[in-house]
């Protein structure tokens, strides 16, 4: 089935608050994807960010980002004032978060909301904790310590809390209670909100893509709570963490510092807790897209300490006995495999096995020294094309960046004389491809330059910050689209009533 959608995450939809959440303007986002005969959303990592905001390095592989809960909302239900709200410090440029000012302006008002929400006597928001039990409470008591000892990572907090010793524990959910009840809170307002826009999107034809970290961040509360998953000594310190090796791109590799997995450890227990985080991901998305999945074939296991990531090795990666586990448990559900990079035949015999379309990605495909697998006319169906994605430049911040040559062998392969022509006609490209899913950037379809990049890898300071203009997506925009998907047989079917 030929289908084609739009990715661009949650931050980026304008909202009056900062940053794009579950506001009216992401249901009108759905309505806009709808007429513009789109059928996937594809967003980044819902979990709830820290150092760098990024959303790879998450505080929990379960949790939801606070910043995405809807204020209007709240506002509605008489939780919160109009002033209150308007009050608040958000920055001032609409194009961009300010995640400092963002931090320091939503949690007090989230506060407000709970002090006076009378929570302990809402039998919905009990059945919610109920629920999510296995993760929102140590998630919740996590944060709370956290918080409570200024914010620092738990690695560095004593020894008697830092080992989960049962008294300390027992301590902490005591002293905190209030405070781990307003995290829990925040996250149940958060799911409420985000089950309601996906069904919205879900009843107007429009299929989630969500996003999954290989990793989780070692300063989170999986590996606080669940030291047993992960390569750390008897002290919970990392024996190894994760990078990439040196290559062209890096002389020194990627230090990512993420710890790793104990996977004999996972595979003894039926990878119980990789299920478990995937059917959670299958509650939360319709498509799921895993990151760095050859980490799964192999993976770089970097010494702990090391200050770059040169003398790390290969390890042996669960492969597919993981898969099996998982199909054995939730089924065949739909999975996107993001292999991207040097991909040796182990890995891409892996990709095959499972049958998940892998990713190709335009912005590679034209080196003019070399043949490339990224290049139309070498798809396979099975796979989703992408003009680039979160971590690549806009196609039109892209083009000035590339030598000489291979904007000449692009020019030729696209078919086009002036380079101003070149991102347009790369989307059609994407779209007339063999491949099976299309998914383009909004900046793509809007031509936008690198002011609009989400984000450029191993550098901090302004990623995942931009956002969508108020009147961007136009009713000429959806038409655009639309003639495109119809065009290209990727035309989204209404469902008969």
């Amino acid at each position: 089935m030929r289908r084609c959608g739009v990715l661009m995450p949650i931050s980026s939809i304008p909202s009056r608050f900062g940053i794009g959440g579950f506001s009216k303007e992401a249901y009108a986002f759905v309505d806009f994807l709808a007429e513009a005969g789109q059928s996937l959303w594809q967003i980044l990592p819902l979990g709830p960010t820290g150092y760098g905001d990024s959303p790879y390095q998450s505080f929990s592989t379960f949790a939801g980002n606070p910043y995405y809960i809807d204020l209007e909302a709240l506002i509605a239900q008489g939780l919160l004032t109009e002033e209150e709200c308007e009050s608040a410090d958000y920055g001032t440029n609409p194009n961009y978060v300010d995640y400092e000012k963002i931090y320091f302006s939503r949690f007090k008002l989230l506060k407000k909301a709970f002090e006076r929400s009378d929570m302990e006597k809402d039998e919905d928001f009990q059945k919610f904790v109920e629920e999510q039990k296995d993760w929102l409470k140590d998630y919740a008591l996590y944060m709370a310590i956290k918080d409570s000892l200024g914010g620092s990572a738990w690695i560095t907090w004593d020894e008697d809390i830092r080992l989960r010793k049962p008294q300390a524990m027992e301590n902490y959910e005591k002293k905190l209670k209030k405070e781990v009840d307003f995290y829990c809170y925040q996250q149940y307002l958060f799911f409420t909100q985000w089950y309601a826009l996906k069904a919205y999107a879900n009843k107007k034809g429009i299929q989630i893509v969500g996003d999954i970290p290989i990793y989780v961040a070692f300063d989170g509360a999986d590996a606080w709570a669940n030291p047993e998953l992960f390569q750390l000594d008897e002290e919970n310190v990392p024996v190894a963490v994760a990078g990439c090796p040196p290559d062209a791109f890096s002389a020194t590799g990627q230090l990512w510092g993420n710890p790793l997995y104990k996977w004999d450890y996972h595979e003894k227990t039926g990878f119980a807790w990789w299920i478990r985080r995937m059917a959670h991901c299958f509650a939360l998305y319709d498509v799921v897209r895993i990151d760095h999945f050859r980490g799964f074939d192999e993976y770089w296991a970097i010494p702990y300490g090391d200050e770059t990531a040169e003398f790390g090795r290969w390890e042996k990666g669960p492969g597919y006995a993981l898969f099996e586990a998982m199909k054995k448990a939730l089924g065949n559900r739909p999975v996107i495999a993001e292999d991207l990079g040097f991909l040796t035949p182990s890995v891409l015999k892996l990709v095959k096995k499972t049958g998940y379309p892998g990713m190709k990605i335009l912005q590679f495909a034209f080196d003019s020294r070399e043949e490339s697998d990224y290049l139309p006319h070498n798809y396979p169906t099975n796979c989703v094309v992408y003009t680039g994605t979160h971590d690549n430049d806009t196609v039109n911040g892209w083009i000035p960046a590339m030598s000489r040559k291979d904007l000449a062998f692009a020019k030729k392969y696209i078919g086009v004389k002036r380079k101003e022509d070149i991102c347009k006609s790369l989307v059609r490209m994407a779209l007339a491809s063999v491949a099976d899913t299309a998914i383009i950037p909004i900046q793509d379809y809007l031509e936008l330059g690198s002011e609009a990049r989400i984000n450029t890898p191993s550098t901090l300071g302004d990623n995942w910050k931009w956002r969508l203009s108020a009147d961007a997506c136009t009713k000429e925009l959806a038409a655009h689209m639309d003639e495109l998907a119809h065009i290209y047989g990727r035309k989204r079917v209404a469902k008969k009533k």
